[in-house]
């Protein structure tokens, strides 16, 4: 997950305009490839939201009272780092227009057809 985080820090979290022509490039279809790039986009988002929680739960402390909160600064720095990071669908379009996402159509078997 590191490898992600380090790749994202140099993104743009901002949107830019996209050349449809690369989008389309490997499908031949817009719609093709957002769905690609919006499953990849859900991975990233449940995969960094995992790392996050995981991280702050380090931090969690156990008190029987709720009045009773407690600031750790690392904690508030992680979460400020997380947010920072750019949205997962820009993530995912960069690594799409890079070539490093793998996709594939799953065939039909014949017996499923002859439902049909």
């Amino acid at each position: 997950m590191s490898d992600i985080k380090a790749r994202a820090q140099g993104l743009s979290p901002d949107t830019a305009a996209r050349d449809i022509q690369k989008v389309v490039g490997d499908t031949g279809n817009i719609y093709e490839s957002l769905a690609i790039v919006s499953r990849r986009a859900r991975q990233l988002a449940v995969d960094l939201k995992h790392e996050l929680d995981q991280k702050l739960e380090e931090f969690a402390e156990v008190t029987d009272t709720i009045e009773e909160v407690v600031e750790n600064k690392e904690q508030i720095e992680i979460s400020k780092f997380y947010e920072k990071l750019p949205n997962p669908v820009l993530i995912a379009m960069r690594e799409y227009l890079d070539g490093e996402l793998y996709h594939r159509y799953n065939e039909r078997r014949e017996e499923d057809e002859d439902d049909l």
